[in-house]
């Protein structure tokens, strides 16, 4: 099990650090309980200080009365509990992969692509020359060292935030290059099995549905990316988050309303290019599986409603599920503490009603005088030109040590940490998992826990290991027992 602390530094920056791992016999909840428990202990940490924990939506991490977090949460009702943001991100695009029977099958069929087109090094090659041909022949690409650099399909995963919109904005730019290698498979395979996938693809890619459904769910996709990158980073607050997460979903709306003619203008941009036949929009939309058959409905109706309306929908309603968390009372009181639009958001109860929230950081006097304190604050924030144009609580946090403010309103400034020592994410966390293959190779497969533990926290703080010199660790490693020579 991997541990990651969050707090917040003397300057103000948000800090996830790695702190080590933890050999834990079984996944129940009471076993990473008392591992969590070991660590605490061995660093001599306690519980009774934690203010937030994030974890993925395993039960038994998220179970409501046996779960990590219940049992954390009857020792500590202060540390409240937040889902990784990034991994319901990830469930929304997952979750709308397999509820919409067309987008299932399209991202089978891409999935199906990229195996055939990437399955030799024989087949890659040849892609990579059809590229170097293609941007040859092309008299607007300018050529160069740094210029136009080789790409290369990349491979979606349901456990790797965002892969899927960097899969199909690279098969826009491929499309020629994998219609060609399609090509070379059917003349040059020697099993008909492959012949026959090829020229299915090939079918497939080279109608209009398949490059409707490309554009489209790019354009869906590239919506929540932005989203995607901000959740995985470390310093991101909790209030910034939520305020990403709403205008993720306007957006959404927005290209729900407005959206349609601006897509269906480049799909047939995009098939007239490359010789695609078009669906002209006001025919009668005939049904592949049942041709004879009259379905009364035109093309336009096919595409807007049961495809283009329908995904928006469940993309947004989705999000509404998922995303539940932003509409609690906590985080909706956090809002307040936001910089942003000279301290709109502000509201005096509101956050009076977030330090009752915390009743081990706030005793009954500094709730008190936290009322008088936030009306000098909010008068000096508006009043000061220092504090305009912050982007979030973060940034307001920073500042506000940079000008000693928060000797001035510390009981502002500590109402400030606790919103920032919120996880949104746990990709400091994936990140530290991911790099297990660098530590624990197939020669240094035989660490204890120790040693593994050990090397782990060097790899993953190499930032912060970098700063320490090698004289120091010398006279460390001279101090520790008397020895023969003198390094």
């Amino acid at each position: 099990m991997a541990v990651v602390l969050r707090y917040v530094d003397k300057l103000g920056n948000v800090k996830e650090r790695f702190v080590g791992l933890v050999h834990v016999m079984e996944t129940t909840s009471l076993s990473l309980k008392s591992g969590i428990d070991k660590l605490f202990s061995r660093y001599n940490l306690s519980l009774d200080r934690v203010r937030g924990q994030g974890y993925d939506g395993a039960s038994n991490m998220y179970g409501e009365f046996n779960g990590l977090k219940a049992l954390i949460l009857k020792e500590n009702s202060s540390a409240y509990f937040v889902h990784c943001f990034a991994h319901q991100l990830q469930l929304v695009v997952v979750g709308l992969a397999t509820k919409h029977h067309e987008i299932f099958k399209f991202f089978g069929e891409v999935s199906n692509l990229i195996n055939v087109v990437s399955a030799s090094c024989k087949r890659i090659d040849v892609g990579r020359e059809k590229q170097r041909e293609n941007l040859q022949l092309n008299p607007e690409v300018e050529t160069g060292r740094g210029k136009n650099q080789e790409l290369s399909l990349a491979r979606p995963g349901d456990t790797r935030w965002s892969s899927h919109e960097k899969t199909l904005h690279r098969l826009i730019i491929l499309f020629p290059v994998v219609i060609e290698v399609l090509q070379y498979i059917e003349t040059s395979a020697s099993d008909d099995a492959h012949k026959s996938q090829a020229d299915g693809l090939e079918i497939y890619m080279k109608s209009f549905t398949f490059v409707f459904y490309l554009h489209m769910m790019k354009e869906i996709l590239g919506i929540t990316n932005k989203l995607c990158e901000a959740l995985q980073k470390k310093d991101q607050d909790i209030v910034n988050a939520c305020q990403l997460i709403r205008s993720t979903k306007a957006q959404l709306l927005d290209y729900r309303l407005e959206g349609f003619d601006s897509l269906l203008k480049d799909v047939t941009t995009f098939c007239d290019k490359y010789e695609i036949e078009v669906v002209k929009m006001e025919d009668e939309y005939v049904d592949p599986k049942n041709r004879r058959k009259k379905t009364n409905i035109t093309n336009r109706h096919h595409y807007v409603v049961n495809n283009f309306n329908t995904v928006l929908d469940m993309q947004i309603q989705e999000y509404e599920r998922r995303f539940n968390e932003v509409t609690t009372n906590l985080l909706m009181l956090m809002n307040c503490l936001s910089p942003c639009n000279s301290f709109s958001a502000f509201n005096k109860q509101n956050l009076l009603d977030l330090a009752g929230m915390y009743p081990y950081d706030f005793n009954i006097d500094e709730k008190d005088k936290l009322k008088y304190e936030l009306g000098h604050y909010i008068y000096n924030m508006k009043d000061d030109t220092r504090f305009a144009n912050l982007n979030g609580v973060g940034d307001l946090a920073k500042r506000m040590v940079e000008t000693r403010k928060h000797i001035d309103y510390p009981l502002v400034y500590r109402l400030m940490k606790l919103s920032l020592v919120l996880p949104v994410a746990t990709a400091s966390v994936e990140r530290s998992v991911s790099s297990m293959k660098h530590v624990k190779t197939d020669l240094r497969n035989r660490m204890g826990d120790g040693y593994m533990n050990d090397s782990f926290i060097c790899f993953v703080e190499r930032d912060l290991f970098q700063q320490v010199s090698v004289e120091d660790v010398m006279q460390r490693f001279q101090k520790m027992k008397s020895r023969r020579q003198q390094l």
